[in-house]
């Protein structure tokens, strides 16, 4: 039975090695008989979340913006996959101000199990970024049924479309393959 793959990519970047990873992904999971859907984050209008946590009682969010489509996007993926640059060792402000706003999740029935992270660094060592891994399993475990269930890093890409070569294209694309 085919799954409902979502793949956020959070660059806002044209031509960004993220993106770059997120299609390999996608082609992959294609493949193998998903339906895949990707959200660009770029020209996308996110507010910042208020901190009101009425979300936690009505499951909806007060502010409406895209943030709220996306977030039901989420909610009803069988996968999620994130796809995004790492910066300064974490993840973009673009995608934490998106997962703020994912709040109201956190006390539904969502229907994803498994959450990928394809990121892509100007540093080429993969022990570079074992804190940003860390710190994202760290709002993974906030969805009480969801795990981090694999990463793709590519190291020392800075440019756009320098990922083009990289052996994480071929990783990536044999990840979304496996998604059944």
């Amino acid at each position: 039975m085919p799954k409902n793959v979502l793949i956020v990519t959070a660059s806002l970047r044209a031509n960004s090695n993220s993106d770059a990873l997120a299609q390999a992904f996608a082609r992959g999971a294609r493949e193998s008989g998903n339906d895949v859907e990707v959200v660009s984050l770029k020209n996308q209008k996110i507010s910042f979340c208020v901190g009101c946590l009425s979300c936690q009682t009505t499951q909806k969010c007060i502010l409406q913006d895209d943030a709220v489509t996306i977030s039901q996007k989420i909610k009803d993926a069988d996968v999620v996959v994130f796809a995004a640059p790492v910066y300064y060792y974490g993840i973009p402000g673009q995608l934490k101000t998106l997962l703020d706003r994912c709040n109201p999740l956190y006390s539904s029935d969502y229907r994803f199990r498994n959450v990928y992270l394809l990121a892509a660094a100007a540093e080429s060592e993969a022990s570079t970024v074992d804190g940003s891994v860390q710190g994202i399993q760290g709002w993974v475990d906030c969805f009480e049924k969801a795990t981090l269930a694999g990463t793709v890093f590519a190291g020392g890409v800075t440019t756009p479309g320098e990922i083009a070569e990289h052996s994480a294209l071929r990783q990536a694309y044999e990840t979304g393959k496996s998604i059944h």
